[in-house]
C-alpha cells in the first residue's frame, strides 16, 4: 500500500540534510498516468508540479549533450515504482524488492553507459548540473508535500495479539426456589382486559389512537448544495506573452544596429528562453500550459537556425539544377537551392584558364565532377551528412574539408575554385571524371 502525506514545511536545512532527506522521500513512479517510465510524472506528483513541464524539460534539457535522457535514465533506476519495496538499482544489490527484473536492470545500466559515450560532452556535464541544481532547489522548497509512504504488509506478525480475559463464573442457586412438592397454591389476582387492541385502527384522521404518538416528525427538507467555486485562471501565460512581446519589439528595434552579435537565432533563444521560465511558474500556479505550444515549433525552428541552417535560410527556390558549361561564360558565379540537388559536370571546359564558382544547398545533394588534370582548390561541407571530397571523407556534423589537388599531371592546366555545400542534411561529393 502506498499513498502520500502533507507534512509541516521544515525549516531551513542544510545540504547534506536536504540530499538525505530528498532520498529518504525520493518520488514513486506511479503506475497510471504515465507514458513511459513515469519518472517525469513522479517528479511532478512528489512536488504538486504539472509534468507536462517536467515533460518538455527533460525534452529541451535533451539538446545539450542528451542531458534529458541521462537524467530520465538515473530516474528509471533510482525512483522505486509505486508499491515497490525498492529501486531497480537498489533491488540489483540485494536491498529490497523491485518489479524490474535483474536483466531489465542491467539493460538500463548499458544503456546509461552508452549514452554517456555517445554524444556527451561539455554541454551535456553542464545540463546534468543544471538539472540537478533545480531538483535540490525544488526538493528544498516543496519538499514537505506529498511525502511517499512506503509498501507495508497487510498483517505484521511481529505486533502482539491483545487478548481480552474471559471472566469464570459458577452456578448461584436462585432465590426464587420452587416451593415443595404438596405445598398449597393461591392463585394471583391479575386486573382485568380491558381490550384495547392489539393493531392501529384504519381510519385515524385526528391521530388519537396511541401507536401513532411515538413516530418520528418529518425530516427536514435538505438544502440546496451550493455552487462549486470558480476556479480563478491564472495570468502567467498572458504576463508571459507579454514579456515575450516586448522583448521581440524591443530585438527588431535594435537588431540593424547589432551586427553579427545579435541575430535571429539570438532572438529565438532568449524568446525560448522567457517562455521555458514562464512554464516553470506556471508548473507552481497552475497555468501557463498553452505556452507549450508556442515553445515547441520555436525550439524547433532555433535547433534548426543553429545546427541546419547556421547560415540563414535563403530564398533560392525548390528543385533540382543540372548544368554541363563548356565555355567560361556559361559558369555561373553560383549555383543554389533551398531544397533539391545541385550537379554540375565541368569536365567539359577548355583545359586551360581560371574559375570560381559555388554550388549550394540547403537541403539535399551537391555532386560536382572536375577534369582529370585540373588544379583544384576546394572547400566541402554538410551540416549534418557524408561528404567525399575529391577522394577525402567526412561523415555526421564536422564535416568540412578544405583542400588543394593539383590532379596526377601536376600543376598547370585549368585551375577551378570551388565551394561546394550543403548547409542542412544532405551529401557533398566532388569527384574527378
Amino acid at each position: 500500500m502506498s499513498g502520500t502525506t502533507n507534512q509541516t514545511r521544515p525549516g531551513a536545512a542544510g545540504v547534506e540534510e536536504t540530499l538525505k532527506d530528498f532520498w529518504a522521500s525520493r518520488p514513486r513512479r506511479p503506475r497510471q498516468g504515465r507514458k513511459v517510465a513515469g519518472v517525469a510524472a513522479a517528479i511532478g506528483n512528489r512536488y504538486g508540479v504539472d509534468p507536462v513541464i517536467i515533460r518538455v524539460a527533460l525534452a529541451v534539457a535533451t539538446f545539450y549533450g542528451g542531458a534529458g535522457v541521462i537524467f530520465y535514465l538515473f530516474g528509471w533506476l533510482l525512483f522505486p515504482e509505486q508499491d515497490d519495496e525498492s529501486a531497480p538499482a537498489e533491488a540489483l544489490i540485494g536491498r529490497g524488492r523491485s518489479s524490474s527484473s535483474t536483466h531489465f536492470t542491467v539493460g538500463l545500466i548499458v544503456a546509461v553507459i552508452v549514452s554517456f559515450s555517445v554524444g556527451f560532452d561539455f554541454n551535456g556535464f553542464l545540463g546534468l548540473l543544471v538539472i540537478s541544481a533545480l531538483m535540490f532547489l525544488l526538493h528544498r522548497s516543496r519538499g514537505h508535500l506529498n511525502r511517499p509512504v512506503g509498501p507495508t504488509s497487510d498483517y505484521d506478525t511481529s505486533v502482539p495479539l491483545m487478548t481480552v480475559p474471559v471472566a469464570t463464573t459458577t452456578e448461584v442457586p436462585s432465590p426464587m426456589t420452587a416451593p415443595p412438592s404438596g405445598a398449597e397454591t393461591t392463585p394471583l389476582n391479575t386486573p382485568p382486559d380491558y381490550g384495547y387492541p392489539n393493531q392501529p385502527p384504519a381510519w385515524d384522521p385526528l391521530g388519537a389512537a396511541p401507536f401513532a404518538w411515538d413516530l418520528p416528525e418529518p425530516a427536514a427538507a435538505m438544502p440546496d448544495p451550493e455552487p462549486p467555486a470558480v476556479r480563478r485562471r491564472s495570468k502567467i501565460g498572458a504576463v508571459t506573452l507579454a514579456v515575450a512581446f516586448l522583448f521581440v519589439g524591443t530585438a527588431i528595434v535594435i537588431e540593424p544596429h547589432s551586427g553579427d552579435w545579435f541575430s535571429v537565432r539570438h532572438i529565438i533563444g532568449v524568446v525560448l528562453g522567457v517562455l521555458g521560465a514562464g512554464m516553470v511558474i506556471g508548473g507552481f500556479t497552475r497555468g501557463g500550459r498553452g505556452l507549450i505550444g508556442l515553445a515547441l515549433p520555436l525550439a524547433a525552428l532555433g535547433i534548426a537556425m543553429t545546427v541546419v541552417w547556421p547560415d540563414g535560410f535563403k530564398a533560392n527556390g525548390v528543385g533540382d539544377i543540372q548544368a554541363t558549361p563548356r565555355t567560361f561564360v556559361e559558369v555561373q558565379d553560383t549555383y543554389s537551392r533551398d531544397i533539391g540537388s545541385i550537379d554540375v559536370d565541368l569536365t567539359q571546359l577548355p583545359t586551360s584558364g581560371s574559375i570560381s564558382t559555388v554550388a549550394e544547398v540547403g537541403i539535399g545533394d551537391v555532386t560536382v565532377m572536375v577534369p582529370e588534370n585540373a588544379d583544384v582548390t576546394v572547400f566541402c561541407e554538410a551540416g549534418i551528412g557524408d561528404v567525399d571530397c575529391l577522394g577525402e571523407q567526412r561523415g555526421g556534423t564536422d564535416t568540412a574539408v578544405d583542400r588543394t589537388d593539383l590532379g596526377p599531371d601536376g600543376e598547370g592546366g585549368l585551375k577551378i575554385e570551388l565551394r561546394a555545400e550543403v548547409n542542412g542534411p544532405g551529401t557533398v561529393k566532388v569527384l574527378r571524371g
